[in-house]
């Protein structure tokens, strides 16, 4: 009945994560891999951010506000509610703060639920 939907739906988490966890093993100095226009390098910028540290989330770096700035920021907004975020490890809400806290503007559907 349902089972065709739900089943293509749990392949394409899977396949999300499959590429977020080879953008964080792949080897360092490659930038081959890219996610809404930020590199691998600029995600690992990043990636302290997002990752929740007690007690409070580290601000981001130079590099990270930079590797934003050219990033696809609707893109990166299309994550916002997906259930792939947390399993890899990165807080949905500490990444939506980071436009912010790079004085970027968020596009506005990113603010929608």
């Amino acid at each position: 009945m349902g089972t065709g939907i739900g089943t293509k739906e749990m392949v394409m988490k899977v396949v999300v994560v499959v590429v977020m966890v080879a953008l964080i093993i792949f080897p360092k100095g490659s930038n081959a891999m890219t996610l809404c226009n930020m590199n691998e390098k600029g995600l690992m910028a990043c990636k302290p951010s997002v990752t929740p540290p007690p007690p409070d989330p580290v601000d981001p770096s130079s590099d990270c506000c930079d590797a934003l700035k050219a990033a696809d920021l609707k893109c990166l907004c299309s994550y916002r509610n997906s259930s792939m975020l947390p399993s890899i490890g990165i807080d949905p809400a500490l990444a939506l703060a980071l436009p912010l806290k790079c004085n970027l503007t968020l596009p506005p559907d990113c603010y929608e639920v």
